[in-house]
């Protein structure tokens, strides 16, 4: 059996029960909103036309550690303070507050992780939902369910021991269920099983309204493709049901080393074609010996028992001869093998330095030479010393989801560069000289006809994501006003002034 981390099974690791019937415990002296101050109240204001905060089964804190947090993400260069933070103790604890932010005009959003980069998932002056306290995970035969704030390696751990997996996974396990759907979320696998919210069944959301709704591609599907890689505009995500496939026990894995970009996308495109690996993608790193970049793919075969053949697998590929990195691993081991690397940055400070990252989705026909050109002009200042290149193909008729925005090539290449700004560390710009460059980068992409991917740091306008959706923005638009008729839900994307439409 694979190494699997222990399984949480049913039960939420969030506050305990006994905490979250204290409801207003911890900030027992606020009572209530002043609508016409635009503030909360204590019980030593009290006045005449407060709103009585609704009873809740978790906690409503207005604590300055709570705010600051709920004002910083993974990237730390956008600091919007929300008024208060919602630790739910059930779903109906987000379905009254919406109800009662609706009513007086407060803005609200929900935070999973907190990975965003660009403050996505922050508000200024108004309520910030911390999804983590709901991460239930279920498994049932062939799906599971679980809740927005649990964790891709709790769902990993309630899975792997009834020999069953996600057939896609983001190289970072540690993001949330609901974060991921709300974006997309793609991995090595998508060019088999499409991105994460293509294996999606079901789901249960709260609209911007308060209302609690179950949705699916037959009941409720404006709804349900609204929500799938609809960045949070309609409703909060509350549970998914997802697709599971059998889990292999244990992977091969491969590192290919290529001389030039043109070189790792031509084998790209060629294993991607016929499918032969289980799991690949490309990635770039400084020459350590010389100028300029390194070019490798990373590929894996899943396999049980027996290990496949390496030479019908690389053996008629273009990498450069004897650089090839070939090991076995356990299927959990795997899809974790970026825990190490997080542990290593944490203890060096650079994972909570400002992370300005760019990615997004090329057309084929344009790849090599758009890449070839910015990696030309990239040095390690550009992305600092633990800065990431990733770059590989997937099939756009995989990726169905209408609000995911990918060019209409058959094969498409997700291009990220994942900048982090550390001035202390090698050298690395700061992080306002990597968002003029992400933007700069974006409108060539776009130019070329590319799509952001958006779980970047690119500024962008109300002009900028109309023109992103395309001819999806009166579909996201219409849901908008049906669902979230007061405009109050997630408004650090930028993509709708908020308010009623």
């Amino acid at each position: 059996m694979p190494k699997t981390p222990k399984a949480r099974g049913s039960i939420p690791s969030g506050p305990k029960r006994r905490d979250l019937l204290c409801g207003l415990s911890a900030g027992a002296l606020i009572t209530g909103f002043d609508p016409v101050g635009r503030r909360w109240i204590t019980g030593s204001q009290v006045r005449a036309k407060v709103a009585a905060v609704p009873p809740l089964k978790g906690r409503l804190l207005f604590t300055d550690a709570a705010l600051s947090a709920a004002a910083d993400d993974f990237g730390h260069i956008v600091h919007n303070r929300p008024w208060a933070v919602l630790q739910p103790g059930d779903v109906n604890d987000i379905v009254v507050m919406l109800r009662f932010c609706n009513e007086h005009r407060i803005l609200a959003a929900p935070r999973g992780q907190g990975h965003g980069t660009y403050g996505q998932a922050q508000v200024s002056g108004g309520l910030v939902i911390e999804m983590a306290t709901l991460d239930t995970v279920t498994v049932c035969a062939d799906w599971v369910e679980a809740e927005a704030g649990a964790r891709w390696s709790s769902v990993l751990g309630a899975t792997l021991p009834q020999g069953l997996t996600p057939p896609v996974l983001t190289d970072y396990i540690e993001l949330s269920v609901g974060g991921t759907l709300s974006v997309g979320g793609v991995g090595g696998a998508s060019p088999h099983y499409g991105a994460q919210v293509d294996n999606v069944l079901e789901l249960e959301v709260v609209t911007g309204a308060g209302q609690r709704v179950v949705c699916s591609p037959t009941l409720a599907p404006d709804l349900f493709y609204a929500v799938l890689a609809g960045l949070g505009q309609c409703a909060i995500l509350v549970r998914a049901r997802l697709r599971l496939v059998p889990a292999p026990v244990n992977v091969r894995h491969y590192i290919l080393y290529y001389p030039t970009a043109d070189a790792l996308t031509a084998d790209q495109r060629l294993v991607q074609a016929d499918g032969r690996f289980s799991f690949a993608e490309g990635e770039a790193e400084l020459n350590p010996n010389g100028p300029g970049w390194l070019y490798y793919m990373e590929a894996a075969a899943y396999y049980d028992s027996t290990p496949p053949d390496d030479e019908a697998l690389i053996g008629d590929l273009h990498f450069e001869p004897g650089t090839q990195q070939i090991s076995d691993l356990g299927y959990y081991d795997f899809l974790d093998r970026l825990a190490p690397a997080v542990t290593f940055l944490e203890s060096t400070g650079e994972w909570y330095d400002p992370h300005p990252w760019w990615n997004m989705f090329l057309p084929d026909s344009a790849t090599d030479a758009f890449v070839s050109g910015v990696m030309a002009g990239l040095t390690e200042a550009d992305i600092g010393a633990s800065g990431v290149i990733l770059l590989y193909p997937l099939r756009s008729d995989a990726l169905r989801a209408p609000l995911l925005r990918v060019p209409g090539e058959p094969v498409v290449f997700l291009f990220s560069v994942l900048r982090t700004a550390a001035p202390d560390s090698g050298g690395a710009l700061g992080a306002g000289a990597m968002l003029a460059a992400n933007r700069a980068l974006f409108e060539q992409g776009r130019a070329l006809g590319g799509y952001e991917y958006p779980i970047g740091s690119i500024p962008m306008t109300t002009g900028d994501w109309r023109e992103h959706f395309g001819p999806q923005w009166p579909f996201l638009a219409a849901a908008r006003r049906r669902y979230d008729p007061g405009g109050i839900l997630t408004p650090g994307q930028g993509i709708f002034k908020p308010g009623p439409a």
